[in-house]
């Protein structure tokens, strides 16, 4: 088989183009242009919204920002760089401080607003009739919610949401009725870009994934989905992702509770829902729980990776549930993609490696790289 053989639907590419140059992935400077465009243009995952209560601000980074998320003592929900505008002190010094309606500096005490921002009072300082308050507010940061997930922006004229597939895919889940229930994140020595290009494709899974190729048979062929394969057409009968007697990603393949009444039947055979939000997110929807990745970038050669797994409220109460066993399948399947990932990054320090060349199969990595380049358009 050869090209000839890939129909026009398939998403495999037609040729053998070049990936990223090596200094995207090592160079401190290529780096701050991704955090000066990418991550401070897009919608950034920070965590479930029911993660910030009331009477508290949250530190957190966006990008290179230090920014705020505060949900004041009446549970409005609103985001802020975190400097005063009057000499550019933080705002919030640990990682969580209690917070009411006002947001006050420890440095000079100027107080603001915490649910709109304004300035309330200068303290002690009595400012001369030239000093316009108006314009001396804290500097927002957009917010906005998706199926309970809320993402930042540090936009001042943000656009939607990006994701590979319709914003309306999880629809049929109840996102926002889902707690969480397993949490763990790991540290990996590797470029951002790196394991998202993993994440891209499955010409790695049949000597990376033993596991998850039991349990997805298709990527043991190394592609990610039957249009991939050679000599595919769209009149080929669709078949289950998963194998004969599993139903979701769990150690084996039964639902750990109740399934979800809403799903198709199509998305009962699927198996899995994917929604890949890049820059920073990815969510899996299986028929009984969802699981939520964040991609946080620490440096050119550092990756934080944050897990966690959602139940309904029925799951949880089932006696003797243990979420940590229903997630020790697809954290198996992580912790392997974080190896590869840093493998991959440790091979590409090598001055002999300056770029790589794509496979047809690798046709999801070519679109992220054009994405990145074109996210990076008028770099600062």
């Amino acid at each position: 088989m050869g090209t000839q053989d890939r129909h026009p639907l398939s998403p495999r590419l037609d040729h053998c183009p070049e990936g990223l140059p090596r200094v995207a992935y090592l160079d401190q400077g290529w780096y701050d242009r991704e955090m000066a465009t990418i991550f401070a243009r897009q919608w950034v995952m920070v965590g479930r919204a029911d993660d910030f209560p009331a009477g508290k601000m949250r530190r957190l980074t966006v990008g290179a920002a230090p920014v705020i998320v505060v949900r004041d003592t009446d549970g409005k929900l609103a985001a802020w760089h975190n400097t005063c505008p009057h000499r550019g002190s933080e705002l919030c010094r640990a990682d969580e401080e209690p917070v009411g309606k006002l947001i006050r500096c420890p440095y000079h005490a100027f107080a603001y607003s915490a649910s709109n921002g304004h300035l309330v009072s200068t303290a002690h300082a009595v400012p001369t009739e030239d000093f316009d308050r108006e314009a001396h507010g804290l500097k927002p940061v957009s917010t906005r919610l998706w199926n309970g997930f809320l993402f930042l922006n540090l936009s001042a004229n943000p656009g939607e949401i990006w994701s590979d597939v319709g914003l309306n895919t999880l629809s049929n889940w109840p996102m926002e009725t889902l707690f969480i229930d397993h949490h763990w994140q790991t540290d990996i020595a590797c470029n951002w870009k790196a394991f998202w290009e993993n994440y891209s494709e499955c010409l790695h899974c049949p000597g990376i994934h033993p596991e998850l190729c039991d349990m997805v048979p298709v990527y043991g062929t190394g592609i990610m989905g039957q249009s991939e394969a050679l000599g595919w057409t769209p009149d080929d009968p669709s078949k289950p992702n998963l194998k004969p007697g599993a139903q979701s990603w769990t150690p084996d393949g039964t639902p750990c509770g109740p399934t979800f009444p809403g799903l198709t039947d199509a998305e009962r055979q699927a198996g899995y829902s994917f929604v890949t939000l890049w820059p920073s997110a990815y969510v899996v929807a299986h028929v009984d729980y969802v699981r939520s990745v964040r991609i946080v970038p620490m440096g050119p050669e550092l990756t934080r990776l944050i897990a966690e797994w959602h139940f309904p409220a029925e799951t949880l109460a089932q006696p003797g549930f243990d979420a940590a066993r229903v997630a020790s399948f697809a954290k198996t399947v992580i912790e392997q993609d974080g190896a590869a990932s840093e493998m991959n990054h440790r091979g590409m320090r090598s001055p002999a490696f300056t770029a790589a060349r794509l496979m047809p199969e690798e046709y999801e990595i070519h679109r992220f790289h054009q994405w990145v380049l074109a996210e990076m358009e008028g770099t600062p």
